[in-house]
């Protein structure tokens, strides 16, 4: 068994096991074994609970929240390992090439607007839809600020996504200046957090984490190849402009709607690429896969550290623990490629 096969083993292993222990904790103290009791009930391997309220404390808020939180984390984290391949920078994940603040504002004119609607249907929910457009129009911008004449000017693809997020982030400044009533809402796609998150919200993300990550699997290849450049890609027999098409709209569906249900979450598809790839290499096939099963772990004990760091209930947005993480990670990175320059 390969050390990729081994990783990808062990974290299958953990995922389902740590959604778990991440409905034992709470503002609300319940017995653990009450709480895995409540759990087993919600799959049918026991009795329903006696208790009504504890049974919506796990299964309606907790469960859903860790289950939530660990499918975005694995959106970003192959978001991020699909972007690095594609425009071959260590440097590129959703946040620091501008897509996570390109959904955010697309989200934000969704609701400035009064698209927003119930969390119910998966495919009815508007946010998404136009969390992927605002992710879409970010990442063109960025590519166009980046590209000089017909090439893509890689050093430049970070600086590029810099600036169109701050222009973002001014847009939707005067998104809250302009309608007050929203400012509310809009302030949640800014700081990035599942409260107030359920099983709706996990019904509306899931069929984009199906299709972000069902393209971005098949195509692993394809990445293997991108990653060579796109005049080698091509003598290898690919069609490398419609490969990285495909690979683009993908992960920005991935983006986009994992900050339609949970707001912006940085560097989560920065750091997990380069974590997994010291483990195993960087052969796309195995680094997506435990991308993805890492990211979701990653984001999930986050936010389990979120709410049980302060005392009293309060809770820390989950995106600032994962501004802590990785932007000293990020300067990192850049210090690395400053020095081997």
């Amino acid at each position: 068994m390969t050390n990729a096969s081994r990783a990808a083993l062990a974290l299958a292993v953990a995922g389902p096991l740590s959604i778990v222990l991440a409905c034992l904790p709470g503002p609300a103290p319940i017995p653990a074994r009450e709480a895995l009791t409540i759990l087993a009930s919600g799959l049918g391997l026991a009795s329903p609970p006696s208790d009504p309220a504890l049974a919506t404390v796990v299964l309606g808020i907790r469960a859903s929240r860790a289950v939530l939180a660990y499918a975005v984390g694995a959106g970003l984290a192959l978001a991020g390992t699909a972007f690095q391949g594609i425009l071959r920078n260590p440097l590129a994940d959703p946040f620091t090439l501008g897509v996570s603040t390109g959904a955010a504002f697309g989200a934000s004119l969704a609701l400035a607007l009064g698209f927003s609607a119930p969390a119910v249907l998966p495919l009815a929910d508007p946010l998404p839809f136009f969390g992927l457009l605002g992710a879409m129009a970010a990442l063109l911008a960025v590519l166009a600020l980046a590209r000089s004449g017909r090439e893509l000017r890689r050093e430049t693809l970070v600086l590029a996504g810099v600036v169109t997020a701050t222009f973002l982030s001014a847009c939707i400044a005067l998104l809250k200046a302009l309608d007050e009533s929203s400012v509310s809402g809009i302030v949640f796609w800014i700081m990035g957090s599942f409260q107030g998150r359920g099983w709706g919200h996990v019904l509306v993300y899931l069929p984009y984490l199906a299709l972000g990550s069902t393209i971005i699997l098949a195509q692993a290849r394809e990445l293997d190849l991108l990653s060579l450049g796109s005049a080698q890609a091509r003598l290898l027999g690919l069609n490398a402009d419609r490969s990285r098409l495909l690979l683009l709209v993908a992960a920005s569906l991935l983006s986009g709607a994992a900050v339609a249900v949970s707001g912006v979450i940085g560097f989560v598809g920065l750091v997990v690429p380069h974590l997994v790839r010291r483990i195993q290499g960087a052969e796309h096939g195995p680094l997506a896969l435990n991308a993805a099963l890492l990211g979701g772990l990653l984001l999930l004990w986050s936010d389990v550290l979120a709410r049980t760091l302060l005392p009293g209930g309060v809770e820390l947005p989950v995106g600032v623990l994962t501004a802590l993480l990785g932007g000293p990670f990020f300067c990192l990175l850049l210090k690395r490629r400053a020095e081997a320059a």
